[in-house]
């Protein structure tokens, strides 16, 4: 074994980011304790499955499509999506735990069932998804990351986007939301080398939200800041 992997045989991934905040309520230790096991989406860890098979996305969702949302924040837009669409399975991927929590609360508050969690980082996911399996994707408000030399921590980079398009099926959709200009610059440009393509026909398809959108708490704040939100929908090629 090599320096380049630890020591359960997981590749040696950099994350960039928090998974924990400075305080995490009564009530969410009762939703992580009590509620997060039964909605995993299956054994995505290197120590639960070290050979890296895929799970079994029709036993988790009997005859549904599957879309995945990469970074779902506090969850409004993931918990509306299951509402909107019960009949589509949909699976949220965030590392940041109090996070994950606030979403519990909301699943528990709304009662939908067609959601899994995978708390932790979404590559890991991409490991053991099926090829071809995912149906939509969603990434809102990804973390900006300004700073020039860390703008290869952005997920919109070959070593998240090759792996995202192996796992998504031909004529599936990707949805970026973002209120950063020169985050949509590196996505049209890093996105369409990856497989995918732009769209567009008109200004209105990037400035006007999906007919399906939640305005999130990140999107309001940037609204507050005076920030300019951009709706850019890709499809897999």
């Amino acid at each position: 074994m090599t320096k380049t992997h630890h020591p359960s045989g997981a590749p040696w991934r950099n994350f960039y980011g928090r998974f924990r905040g400075k305080t995490i309520r009564a009530s969410q230790h009762d939703y992580l304790e009590n509620d997060l096991d039964p909605l995993s989406p299956g054994p995505v860890s290197w120590e639960a499955n070290p050979d890296r098979n895929p799970i079994d996305l029709d036993a988790l969702f009997p005859g549904k499509d599957v879309w995945l949302e990469i970074g779902f924040g506090g969850g409004e837009h993931l918990v509306h999506m299951a509402q909107t669409y019960p009949d589509i399975g949909i699976i949220g991927a965030e590392p940041f735990i109090n996070g994950v929590a606030m979403l519990l609360g909301k699943i528990r508050k709304a009662g939908v069932e067609n959601l899994a969690v995978h708390p932790g980082d979404v590559r890991d996911l991409f490991d053991v998804l099926p090829e071809q399996s995912i149906s939509r994707v969603f990434l809102n408000y990804p973390d900006p990351w300004p700073k020039k030399r860390h703008h290869r921590r952005r997920f919109v980079t070959a070593e998240h986007l090759a792996p995202l398009h192996r796992v998504m099926k031909q004529g599936a959709h990707l949805r970026v939301a973002t209120d950063i200009p020169d985050y949509v610059r590196q996505t049209l440009e890093e996105v369409p080398r990856q497989g995918f393509e732009w769209t567009a026909q008109s200004p209105a398809d990037w400035r006007n939200p999906w007919d399906d959108w939640v305005s999130t708490r990140y999107e309001q704040k940037a609204l507050r800041e005076g920030r300019v939100p951009h709706y850019l929908t890709f499809v897999r090629v």
